[in-house]
């Protein structure tokens, strides 16, 4: 698998990064995980407007989806070939209502679907594409999931926007690469169920004994060096924290 950061800046996007936004690369399949604010202009950068092949929604908070609605523009109205085919996409209860709402003049109340497959998210297992994905409903204000992707032996595993759970834990059990929220400072905010710190990051990647940890989702107002020496501080393994453009293979 390979693994490009879109965007990784949390809450809005910085001056340097659009908001969350990964890819998702094998065999030729394209999985994005989120597509926050700004992340639609950078994913072509990347790759080619119409080249996605699913689309996986964490939770429906701004940050992690509402650049759809762009998206929805553009395989509805400016596709050369005509109207998009629907796009499997895997969101949490509402995600229709929400992304029309937000869009506010939809030519239908069904226009969403017409360019957009919706699946409703549930904790389990099943298959997008290639991949062999698993996911779980993690500790946040509203229904969010992480995932767990695994393809050709190796394993990929998303937070989402999440405080300390247990779940969170057994789905990065053993993963090659852990790209894990770290939004909040070490004693300084401390808001359970909401996100983690960089020591809590570092402590859950320690707990799975995870392979390699990426942080992501990183606020403006958030100094990432402090929070990448506070995972350093708990957790052994190669740590760094998510750029735009990285890449990594899985």
């Amino acid at each position: 698998m390979k693994l490009t950061v879109v965007g990784c800046s949390g809450s809005f996007p910085s001056a340097e990064s659009a908001c969350s936004s990964y890819l998702v690369e094998a065999d030729g399949f394209r999985l994005l995980l989120d597509m926050g604010n700004g992340a639609l202009g950078e994913l072509q950068r990347h790759i080619g407007l119409y080249d996605l092949d699913a689309i996986f929604l964490s939770h429906l908070h701004a940050d992690h989806c509402i650049d759809m609605c762009g998206y929805f523009v553009a395989r509805y109205y400016r596709h050369e070939g005509g109207r998009c085919a629907p796009m499997p996409v895997y969101a949490p209860e509402g995600a229709e209502q929400r992304l029309t709402t937000a869009y506010a003049d939809t030519p239908s109340a069904s226009s969403m679907s017409e360019v957009f497959d919706f699946h409703t998210l549930k904790p389990g297992t099943f298959d997008i594409g290639p991949f062999s994905v698993r996911t779980e409903r993690v500790c946040h204000p509203v229904e969010a999931y992480g995932i767990r992707i695994e393809h050709g032996g190796s394993t990929l595993v998303y937070s989402g926007d999440t405080g300390v759970c247990a779940a969170l834990d057994e789905l990065a059990e053993g993963a090659d690469l852990f790209l894990c929220e770290a939004s909040f400072t070490y004693g300084k905010e401390d808001i359970p169920a909401l996100h983690l710190n960089g020591r809590e990051a570092g402590q859950s990647a320690a707990r799975a004994d995870v392979g390699r940890l990426v942080l992501t989702h990183i606020p403006p107002w958030t100094d990432g060096e402090v929070n990448l020496a506070d995972a350093r501080a708990v957790y052994s393994g190669p740590t760094e924290l998510a750029a735009p453009g990285a890449a990594y293979e899985v």
